[in-house]
């Protein structure tokens, strides 16, 4: 299947029209060109520049195809800017799974999960002072790193929405601005640190169910927060006798 199956081109020239973003004249790399480019570099991200588009030009054998530069490929991806990927994301990023597909759902509910990861980005000035390193007592070591943090539909892994900031930011801070696309019919999953308070009463809010991973020394409590579980004597859970 290839990417303009998905993403198709007519998709690609609005978004280009809507962001204002089209080439100003005839270039060997028009915006349509490097917008499928960008998208291929995720998803063939160990491959380098020139091996993505060997990937793209791959059915192409046999015309008189000119090779750009790698140079001219960078180039082309600062000309159109971060605008129309941002916004062919917005239009694409949703649910796919259709109503009782297996693994997707759970006693009626659409189920979702929440989980972030840290990615490594290239160690330049123009990136890390907005992602910058770790740092010890006198010195920094290792590369920068970015935060990233998706909500995503389980089952077909479709993504859903996504958010992505320096790593001091903590992937609870940057969850919180992605529950605005739960709704009632959602069910969501979540790992032990998103089992905070404030979290929950957000997921409530926007009328989803949740369920979350947790210390066995928490327990939720009718308010609706949580508390330290009891430990029984001779124990260390947070288990009772007869459990």
């Amino acid at each position: 299947m290839g990417v303009n199956t998905v993403v198709d081109f007519v998709l690609v020239d609005t978004v280009i029209e809507e962001t204002r973003t089209r080439e100003k004249r005839l270039r060997l790399l028009p915006s349509r060109v490097v917008v499928y480019f960008v998208v291929a570099l995720a998803l063939f991200e160990d491959c380098s520049c020139r091996g993505v588009r060997g990937k793209l030009t791959a059915g192409l054998e046999g015309l008189p195809l000119v090779r750009p530069a790698v140079s001219s490929l960078s180039r082309a991806r600062r000309r159109i800017g971060a605008a129309p990927l941002r916004r062919l994301f917005e239009i694409l990023a949703g649910p796919v799974a259709h109503r009782g597909q297996a693994g997707s759902f759970y006693w009626g509910l659409r189920t979702v999960a929440v989980d972030g990861t840290l990615l490594h980005v290239p160690d330049e000035e123009a990136l890390t002072w907005r992602y910058p390193k770790r740092a010890g007592e006198s010195v920094e070591f290792g590369y920068p790193l970015l935060r990233l943090v998706v909500l995503a539909e389980c089952g077909t892994r479709a993504v859903l929405a996504a958010v992505f900031g320096a790593e001091s930011g903590g992937e609870l801070t940057y969850a919180v601005r992605l529950l605005s696309v739960l709704d009632r019919t959602m069910l969501l999953l979540a790992d032990a640190g998103f089992d905070a308070n404030t979290f929950a009463r957000d997921v409530q809010a926007t009328g989803a169910q949740f369920l979350v991973r947790s210390s066995a020394r928490r327990i939720p409590t009718p308010s609706g927060t949580w508390a330290p579980a009891p430990t029984w004597p001779g124990s260390d859970t947070a288990s009772c006798p007869s459990c």
